[in-house]
């Protein structure tokens, strides 16, 4: 019997996931996951991968050669591990391990990353999901670095954050070797200003950036836009 707080299983259709008080997830997993839409022959590294819910995620709608999860929590890595037993998933790996020194086995064809959005002074601080919310364990720097020691040569990192961290996110790929590629804002609707912004970068890519047409989460009305329903398993 775990003695992890709060433990529960979330249906994602037929699967069930693993989550508990400290690492639980959000819509921001599931638009990451269908931004970054590996393709079947892709070996696919997630960081930062918490209860594993981006690697669960992928690896039930595009069926990516192999997923390696990657989280320096111990909680999250045994509720990946939980959720990879209990549903059977095969080439799926979950590391506990620290991405500032962790560096694949095998370079990867695409990395996605849900990094903390906050940085460490910034905001209120959450005492159970601490270092899920702030920059306390990694920045978006070491992020980039370490999609750089594991990322194939035109390979893609795909992170989401928060708008004002746009500039931040893309200073740091450039830093790392990594050139924005492509980025699209998340709203609410056509009314509200963006609350996540999505970034694909291509390890020694050539600069040139799109900027995609704007997802919005609802309709008019306020129930959940097509896009939304189509994102969500």
């Amino acid at each position: 019997m775990s003695d992890i707080k709060g433990l529960s299983v979330e249906m994602l259709g037929g699967t069930g996931l693993n989550i508990s008080a400290a690492h639980r997830f959000g819509t921001d997993a599931f638009l990451l996951a269908d931004f970054a839409a590996p393709r079947h022959k892709d070996r696919v590294i997630d960081l930062c991968s918490g209860c594993g819910i981006v690697a669960v995620v992928m690896k039930l709608r595009f069926q990516p050669k192999h997923i390696t999860a990657v989280e320096i929590e111990p909680e999250g890595t045994e509720l990946t591990n939980m959720t990879v037993q209990n549903n059977r998933l095969q080439d799926f790996d979950a590391v506990c391990a620290d991405l500032r020194e962790w560096k694949a086995e095998r370079e990867a064809d695409v990395i996605t990353c849900n990094p903390p959005y906050f940085a460490e002074s910034a905001g209120y601080r959450s005492q159970t999901a601490a270092t899920a919310r702030h920059e306390l364990l990694c920045s978006i720097g070491d992020v980039c670095r370490a999609a750089k020691r594991s990322l194939k040569l035109g390979g893609k990192l795909c992170i989401c954050n928060r708008p004002e961290r746009l500039c931040d996110i893309m200073c740091a790929m450039r830093e790392s070797g990594i050139e924005p590629k492509r980025v699209r804002f998340v709203s609410k609707n056509a009314d509200t200003p963006p609350w996540l912004v999505l970034v694909e970068g291509r390890k020694g890519g050539k600069a040139f950036l799109t900027v995609e047409k704007q997802f919005y989460t609802t309709n008019p009305d306020g129930s959940f836009s097509d896009e939304l329903k189509r994102v969500y398993l």
